[in-house]
């Protein structure tokens, strides 16, 4: 089953504690600081979302039910969805978050998949996408934890890092 996302908004509804705006920088580009690590990331609100972004009473709205949202995330109650406005550019620990279970690294430390909650791989990897086809079909019946157990040894087997 392919993992699609339901625009649920539980991944920013609570970014709002990591990341702030440190500075404008006109045309709708600002840096974004991350406040536990530091890092600094130029952001820009992707061009489809830019109404989104700017609608003072969606942006109302949006904190009024999430009071600690990214500074960047809206969301519409009537469609019951979520929308990141600076999607394209957002910063890495945005990037790196998904309804995952397992993030699988290369072994320079690169994302090259991840394990969905439904048990799918999502990668481009075509190295980890052939061993994961190989060989996980075999592992079906096992419970989640030892399923997961199992996926984790075959991964780092093939010279993979995983997070959990």
């Amino acid at each position: 089953m392919v993992f699609e996302c339901s625009q649920c908004g539980d991944c920013c509804s609570h970014l709002g504690l990591v990341h702030t705006i440190e500075a404008d920088l006109g045309n709708l580009r600002y840096i974004v600081l991350n406040r536990y690590s530091g890092e600094r990331t130029t952001v820009t609100i992707d061009p489809d979302k830019t109404a989104l972004f700017l609608d003072k009473n969606l942006k109302k709205s949006t904190f009024l039910d999430r009071p600690e949202a990214c500074p960047f995330f809206r969301f519409i109650p009537e469609e019951e969805k979520g929308y990141c406005s600076v999607h394209a550019t957002r910063p890495e620990i945005c990037r790196d978050y998904g309804c995952w279970r397992m993030l699988i690294l290369d072994s320079s430390g690169r994302r090259a998949g991840r394990i969905m909650e439904s048990r799918h791989l999502g990668s481009d990897d075509p190295v980890l996408l052939a061993i994961f086809a190989e060989r996980a079909h075999l592992l079906e019946k096992l419970s989640d934890f030892d399923w997961d157990d199992a996926v984790i040894r075959m991964i780092r087997s093939a010279g993979y890092l995983v997070r959990t």
